[in-house]
């Protein structure tokens, strides 16, 4: 090999990248300690861009196309070097290929609870999990906070380092959205949908990504909610609970059951002695000394019920009563009309 061969073996004259695997988020060229020749072809494909690096500091960035290296396309690293009146020797920087393309159907999942504040169960338990779609927007960035010095950064790797910082995200939104933890387990799209603009924001300005879509699959809260949302549904297929009881009551005595008649009976006898209860409140006995303002509690004691039930009728309107803070309250005469 000649000296003429040797040298040109040296430098680099074309930088390019070909991924056919189609899952490379960041890959460094590799220059095997050579420098880079002057003129030499920089050759950017669709869905790349090319970001250039000297000593540890972002130089240049190409979109996609095929350039020509000489000072005019270098300005930024032309800077950095001190090339004051241009540069006819070969030099040496670091090129990194950035995939720009949208990759989609990655996974997210909380691998603790998220722990949220709900106005009608206080502080709850939520695990969610689901899939979101992401670009690169801001190379620089991405290869900074992301990528770092890693020379072949693949979409798997990706989504290992970044599933808790997404997670992170999701329940910062998700406090601030103030969606209520009944309506988080029902509407997964409308919260994905709503996260969205929540969750880009942090993404962009941290990582240099940001999401296209973000899809909530399934929320899971603990059994006592799950149980005041079934509840819930319960109360608002029954409609009028007052009425819900006389058709039970009439259905008992009609089929001739006894467990059904003494069924109804009980239902029957208990609204009675609650409605003379309300109404006779300071003669004696057990309604003696309740209070004109009843807490949901109070009135679930009344009722023979749960105090869960008493809030979904409250929720559903069925029982009328006011909203203090996060409190219901209902007076003596609310729940005596309601039992009428």
């Amino acid at each position: 090999m000649g000296l003429k061969e040797f040298v040109k073996g040296e430098l680099i004259e074309i930088i390019e990248f070909s991924d056919d695997s189609r899952d490379t988020l960041a890959y460094r060229f590799p220059d095997e300690d050579r420098e880079i020749k002057r003129g030499a072809q920089l050759i950017v494909r669709e869905s790349q861009a090319a970001q250039f690096v000297y000593l540890g500091q972002f130089g240049d960035l190409f979109q996609p196309g095929k350039h020509r290296l000489t000072t005019d396309n270098l300005p930024v690293l032309a800077t950095l070097k001190g090339w004051k009146y241009g540069f006819e020797s070969p030099f040496k920087a670091d090129v990194y290929f950035v995939t720009t393309r949208l990759f989609a159907g990655n996974k997210w999942g909380t691998s603790n609870p998220v722990m949220m504040r709900d106005e009608h169960f206080g502080v709850v338990r939520l695990r969610a999990f689901g899939t979101y779609d992401f670009r690169v927007t801001n190379v620089a960035r991405f290869l900074k906070e992301v990528a770092g010095t890693d020379g072949h950064l693949r979409v798997d790797e990706f989504a290992e380092v970044m599933r808790s910082r997404i997670v992170s995200v999701f329940s910062d939104a998700l406090a601030a959205s103030r969606v209520a933890a009944l309506d988080v387990a029902g509407r997964y799209k409308e919260l994905g949908d709503a996260l969205l603009p929540l969750i880009n924001p942090a993404l962009q300005a941290r990582y240099g990504v940001e999401l296209s879509a973000f899809v909530v699959e399934n929320v899971s809260v603990p059994a006592e909610v799950e149980q005041a949302i079934d509840k819930r549904a319960g109360m608002a297929a029954v409609g009028n609970l007052n009425d819900f009881v006389k058709y039970q009551m009439a259905q008992g005595f009609a089929t001739g059951g006894s467990g059904a008649a003494a069924l109804g009976a009980e239902m029957a006898v208990g609204l009675a002695m609650a409605q003379q209860m309300l109404q006779q409140p300071g003669t004696g006995g057990v309604g003696a000394g309740v209070p004109e303002t009843l807490s949901p509690a109070e009135a679930a004691a009344l009722l023979r019920v749960s105090e869960a039930d008493v809030i979904a009728s409250l929720e559903a309107g069925d029982l009328k009563g006011r909203k203090i803070g996060s409190q219901w309250r209902v007076t003596r005469a609310q729940l005596a009309q309601f039992l009428q």
